[in-house]
């Protein structure tokens, strides 16, 4: 999993780099199925602004974003968004596997289904 912090009019600094890092390994379980995870932090006068981007290795891409005026609640706030929507993705995936999605074939009119 490529993980890339950026600070947008703030600094990252390594005390939230280190609080974020403690907060990684709740997302763990979905380390094989994630491609890029991009964070952006922001800041506007006094509310922070977190907002993420995972893309999953089949392809598909979600947006996660979280506003709060306290940093460290923020982020624990977007990591609790994350994992809800890790579970979905991941569960939509299984059950478009488990319903046989993918192509089929094709019968001609008048055949009889085996």
């Amino acid at each position: 999993m490529n993980v890339e912090i950026k600070g947008i009019h703030v600094a990252v600094s390594e005390r939230v780099q280190n609080y974020i890092d403690e907060k990684m390994p709740r997302l763990d379980y979905a380390r094989d199925l994630i491609v890029d995870f991009l964070m952006n932090i922001s800041r506007e006068k006094s509310l922070f602004k977190l907002e993420t981007t995972l893309n999953f290795r089949w392809g598909a891409s979600k947006h996660v974003g979280v506003e709060n005026f306290d940093l460290n609640k923020g982020i624990d706030d977007l990591f609790d968004k994350l994992e809800a929507v890790i579970e979905k993705e991941k569960s939509r995936i299984k059950d478009h596997h488990a319903a046989g999605g993918g192509f089929h074939k094709k019968q001609e009119p008048g055949a009889a289904e085996e």
